[in-house]
């Protein structure tokens, strides 16, 4: 067994393509399965499922392929630590975050890159439950997520600024002329809003219920980017976080704050407490807590 076997399993799991997966790792098809064939007669277990292309991994194969990240993982971290040792912070740093976080992860990324310029990123748009998943098989090193519930046990977090909510408008279209809203407003204006079920639409949702307003979305979607698109298009205005940044992407958009508004469970920094953790993660985190203690 080798770690190429190992990451030949992780690609096929990540691209669900025995030929994808191949090019992904550089060698061609037919050695890829030939590895990993290998990999299964070394192990007596059948790990995946064949027929006339990929179907799957067995139980037995899914045990392993968690194994397999937290291999790969710790000679990612290997790695990092002995760069850490001679003062580098090198790889490649998994960030996954929430759609609409209220707290602008660039601000990170710029910080990181500024001090590591040998650093790589790597960002993942996920729901609060994916990016607990991924940190506990090591997929990601560390996510930008809501805390409320958080198993402390198991995760440490670095809680963030209080997410607040505005209204993002294009002036193109709409004249809002107030400092400040007040949720009642909303109800006469289109709304954009993300699906329903998405952590930040609830902590919306929760703010018109308690105040006895019944809005009917112009335009829902699960994707931040199409909602940007509706906003520059004025098709309509959508509540997103302040100092999220993403006002700051065309000089026609301005997010006015609205009253009392916020999410329903805070932002925070999540990384995983318990089992390896790569120095690139650990680094990362406290360099982030320095960031944020000097804010």
């Amino acid at each position: 067994m080798d770690i190429k076997q190992l990451k030949f399993l992780v690609a096929l799991d990540e691209t669900r393509h025995f030929g994808q997966a191949a090019a992904r790792c550089h060698v061609t098809q037919p050695t890829l399965s030939m590895r990993l064939r290998n990999l299964e007669q070394e192990l007596g277990l059948e790990l995946v499922l064949r027929g006339q292309r990929f179907e799957g991994f067995s139980e037995d194969g899914k045990r392993i392929l968690a194994w397999a990240r937290t291999v790969i993982a710790a000679q990612d971290g290997l790695y990092a630590e002995a760069a850490a040792c001679r003062g580098q912070l090198v790889g490649t740093l998994r960030l996954g975050v929430v759609p609409l976080a209220g707290f602008d992860p660039m601000r990170l990324i710029k910080l990181f890159a500024k001090q590591h310029p040998g650093l790589r990123f790597q960002l993942f748009s996920l729901s609060s439950e994916q990016i607990l998943e991924r940190l506990s098989s090591n997929q990601i090193d560390l996510g930008l997520s809501y805390v409320e519930r958080l198993d402390r046990e198991h995760y440490q977090s670095l809680e963030l600024a209080e997410s607040r909510m505005g209204l993002l408008y294009d002036r193109r279209h709409f004249q809002l002329a107030n400092q400040q809203l007040k949720w009642e407003a909303l109800a006469e204006l289109p709304l954009g809003l993300l699906s329903s079920g998405m952590h930040f639409r609830q902590s919306i949702d929760h703010n018109l219920r308690s105040r006895g307003i019944k809005p009917l979305p112009r335009l829902e979607t699960d994707a931040v980017h199409q909602l940007l698109h509706a906003v520059s298009a004025g098709i309509c205005c959508a509540v997103m976080p302040l100092n999220s940044g993403l006002d700051d992407f065309t000089e026609h958009l301005a997010l006015v704050p609205i009253e009392s508004a916020h999410t329903l469970s805070p932002l925070g920094l999540i990384m995983r407490a318990s089992g390896q953790r790569s120095a690139l993660a650990q680094a990362c985190f406290d360099e982030a807590k320095d960031l944020l203690s000097k804010v």
